[in-house]
């Protein structure tokens, strides 16, 4: 099947910053994250030397780690006036190339050094992103192009480094890509056999698939 292979790793722990151009609070966050050299321990909940802040939104085993396209960096980077904007600047663990995520489906199983990883939603950046840049829209510009990344969990624990394949083992949903939860998110529902279809796969987390329940009740 489909391979592309990861550019950089990144990890990062939650650490507290001052005020700056956007706002005169301080705030805390692990959404700066920095390369790492060498193999890289993968576990059930995170990378070594990786970390979140805010876990009911980021973290846990269903979202373990952040993957993010290579691929948009180069439009970024023009974009932005930032020519030098480094892998990592997003946010993600993983950069790799070839794939994003119209072509990354919800459930899709891959091989990544020694370990195994499965997607399990779309990431919805918030305005830590923005702030992390100084760019006030930067978080609104990411989900208007609607590329804010996947999280996975880890279904088998391995050393990992950048270099290596990111191989897709299994595809069960090829309806469901990235792009197209992000867009019911953004329809605020879909129709009702997506939406029970959503709710019983059990590779989605457990909060979205409570958010169909709802939907469906909705509707």
């Amino acid at each position: 099947m489909d391979a592309s292979t990861v550019r950089s790793i990144q990890v990062g722990l939650p650490a507290e910053y001052g005020a700056d151009a956007i706002s005169q609070k301080p705030w805390q966050s692990g959404i700066f994250k920095f390369p790492v050299e060498g193999r890289v321990w993968l576990d059930t909940l995170n990378l070594v030397g990786d970390g979140q802040q805010d876990l009911e939104n980021h973290g846990g085993p269903y979202r373990a780690i952040l993957t993010y396209s290579a691929d948009h960096y180069p439009v970024w980077r023009e974009e932005l006036a930032r020519p030098d904007l480094p892998y990592g600047a997003f946010g993600e663990n993983l950069t790799v190339d070839g794939i994003d995520e119209t072509s990354v489906c919800l459930g899709d199983v891959y091989a990544v050094g020694e370990a195994v990883v499965q997607v399990t939603q779309p990431r919805l950046p918030c305005w830590k992103l923005a702030r992390r840049w100084g760019i006030k829209d930067l978080t609104a510009r990411v989900e208007a192009r609607q590329w804010g990344g996947w999280y996975q969990r880890v279904l088998q624990p391995g050393y990992i480094q950048a270099g290596a394949r990111y191989r897709l083992l299994e595809r069960s949903y090829p309806q469901f890509s990235i792009r197209a939860i992000l867009q019911m998110v953004k329809d605020k529902g879909a129709p009702p056999e997506m939406l029970d279809t959503l709710s019983k796969i059990d590779a989605f987390t457990p909060s979205w698939r409570e958010w169909c329940v709802d939907r469906l009740k909705v509707n």
